[in-house]
């Protein structure tokens, strides 16, 4: 195939073009994940005794099973990334991440042009990719693995008499859990710097969103996935 390239001969010709960089199954993961972590905070502040509406025992039997409903979420989702090979997408550039630093630290106050532009091989800039990679490899792991222990508590409770094992576990798995939601309420901070205030929604909704693509690529989608392909 001749190499398509700009007058200067050096760069590959891009264009934009709609397409759907998000799964269906991307998309499911990421909105059901969303909804059980929301009712995995509100039963879990409800255990706390933060509300009053629910009674302990119903909190603590919502929170147990959407924690087993996420576990087994985050089991396939992890098998999906590692089968399709998406689990590239969160190894961070951190050549680009100063840059990306510094626009979001006080370049998207004077309206600087985002450094960074998704492409079908790359979804996330570095900041993104470094912080999803800590909520799959640090947070989610610390949340789960306690949750366990402490669910296993009856038998393991004979090892606990005169220490501190069950109020450690408590104080990891309550330490992730603020750090869950520290993560969510930036994540959907940063929902609303795109574009339009709801375009990064409406792409997680819809799969679809405009990004640059070589010659090869859109020739790629356009022969073998063109349902990829928008309007």
């Amino acid at each position: 195939m001749t190499d398509l390239s700009t007058a200067a001969g050096t760069l590959p010709v891009k264009t934009r073009r709609v397409v759907m960089i998000y799964s269906r199954y991307e998309r499911f993961w990421h909105w059901s994940q969303a909804i059980l972590i929301f009712v995995l905070a509100m039963s879990g502040f409800a255990v706390h005794g933060a509300f009053s509406f629910v009674k302990f025992g119903t909190a603590v039997m919502i929170h147990s099973w959407a924690a087993i409903a996420l576990i087994v979420l985050w089991i396939f989702t992890t098998f999906w990334h590692f089968t399709t090979g998406q689990w590239r997408q969160y190894l961070p550039n951190l050549g680009g991440l100063p840059a990306v630093i510094r626009f979001y630290a006080w370049g998207i106050l004077t309206g600087a042009p985002h450094p960074y532009s998704k492409t079908l091989r790359r979804k996330q800039n570095a900041l993104q990719s470094l912080a999803y990679l800590s909520f799959m490899v640090v947070i989610g792991p610390a949340l789960w693995s306690t949750g366990i222990v402490y669910l296993a508590y009856p038998l393991w409770s004979h090892l606990a008499v005169g220490t501190i094992g069950l109020p450690a576990v408590a104080f990891v798995h309550t330490a992730a859990a603020f750090l869950m939601v520290t993560f969510v309420v930036i994540h959907i901070y940063m929902t609303t710097t795109g574009k339009t205030v709801t375009h990064y929604v409406r792409t997680m909704i819809t799969g679809y969103d405009t990004i640059e693509l070589t010659a090869a690529e859109a020739a790629y989608l356009s022969e073998d996935e063109p349902g990829r392909l928008g309007n």
